[in-house]
């Protein structure tokens, strides 16, 4: 009995830690896509990460094995549109704002899925500490009147994407599992490839860009959507956009470390408001599904 326990234990934390692992490895793989800018802008950088995590995926999961049929093409078309826009809209706003920012404004998405996804009044508090915390999070630097609104308006664009993201990926996941993330790609790559080249050309093809961009694809797209397609089939939509609420805090640790974006201690402090958000709504979940299984195993 105990044994069922633990393994039930370990089976509700397991999509929660690929999920973290996930948002790490997109944090650092920014990192290094914006050493990319210079030479082929964001249009090519997000191109080549796009397709490369397409190649990679296709290389071990080879979708062209996938028969469709006439109710299963669209939410797998919908979901890599989706994740093609949310790609490109956000590293567009990269180009003008700090990470821990851009980070921050995309999240807009997922916790509106959380907010209109919730049904227990205690989700409301943790959506609370989360909301609290992005409001803080969110002048980072000049504060926000240096935050230029273009920007802005990407990575709030990237937001809406990331919302239909996860609906989308939660229907194809359940369609076709995790070849989804495959399928997905292929079209988020068909739909930035030709903005790729029209921007950047036969500089997208020079070695070195070539290299990093190999790891990009893999650290920032192929890696992370994979742990991501798991996660979304095995949690409900609330719990999935309240969790990852750890991904502007997370960018913000990867831009003090890697690009030398500070942070003073009321973002630091924001950045604490988040993981007790995320904290609070995985316990939350995980007390109400272990709660409805022993009612459930309870005699009539």
């Amino acid at each position: 009995m105990e044994f069922r326990q633990e393994n039930s234990v370990v089976a509700s934390l397991l999509p929660v830690v690929m999920l973290v692992c996930g948002m790490l490895s997109i944090a650092y793989g920014v990192t290094l896509a914006k050493q990319l800018f210079p030479a082929v802008g964001a249009q090519g950088t997000t191109a080549l990460r796009l397709t490369f995590a397409a190649l990679m995926l296709a290389a071990v999961m080879r979708p062209w094995r996938v028969r469709f049929s006439r109710h299963t093409w669209k939410p797998v078309l919908f979901y890599g549109l989706t994740m093609g826009g949310m790609n490109l809209l956000f590293y567009m706003s990269l180009r003008t704002l700090p990470l821990g920012i851009a980070l921050a404004l995309e999240f807009s998405g997922p916790l509106a899925v959380a907010i209109f996804s919730s049904r227990r009044k205690i989700d409301f508090l943790w959506i609370g500490f989360a909301i609290a915390g992005l409001a803080i999070l969110l002048p980072i630097g000049k504060g926000i009147a240096g935050v230029d609104w273009v920007g802005a308006l990407y990575a709030l664009g990237a937001g809406v994407c990331w919302a239909f993201y996860i609906l989308t990926g939660r229907r194809a996941g359940l369609d076709h599992g995790a070849m989804a993330t495959s399928l997905g790609m292929i079209v988020a790559a068909g739909l930035v490839l030709p903005v790729g080249i029209a921007h950047a050309g036969m500089s997208l093809l020079q070695p070195s860009v070539l290299g990093v961009a190999v790891l990009v694809g893999l650290l920032s797209s192929a890696l992370p959507y994979s742990l991501e397609m798991y996660t979304l089939r095995r949690l409900p939509p609330q719990m999935f956009g309240t969790l990852t609420s750890l991904e502007p805090a997370i960018g913000a640790m990867m831009g003090l470390l890697l690009l030398g974006e500070t942070l003073p201690l009321l973002q630091w402090g924001a950045i604490g408001l988040i993981i007790v958000a995320s904290i609070g709504t995985t316990l939350t979940d995980m007390h109400e599904r272990h709660r409805v299984k022993r009612t459930e195993l309870l005699p009539d």
